[in-house]
């Protein structure tokens, strides 16, 4: 390596710097944003009985 220790912890400190810094704004989860979007809606409670219809098509009748 041609590199001293000095230089390659400098890097390192630099590189953590940035990843604090990325962190401090972290991205806004989208899952939250949505959440709530759909209420009330009957189309998307259709949607979801369809899923659910779907999902139980192939299970055994008891």
């Amino acid at each position: 390596m041609d590199t001293s220790i000095e230089e390659r912890l400098k890097a390192l400190e630099a590189a953590i710097a940035e990843l604090k810094q990325q962190n401090a704004h972290p991205e806004p989860n989208w899952i939250e944003q949505i959440t709530g979007s759909f209420k009330d809606d009957p189309i998307f409670d259709e949607v979801l009985a369809y899923g659910r219809e779907f999902r139980y098509a192939d299970r055994p009748h008891l």
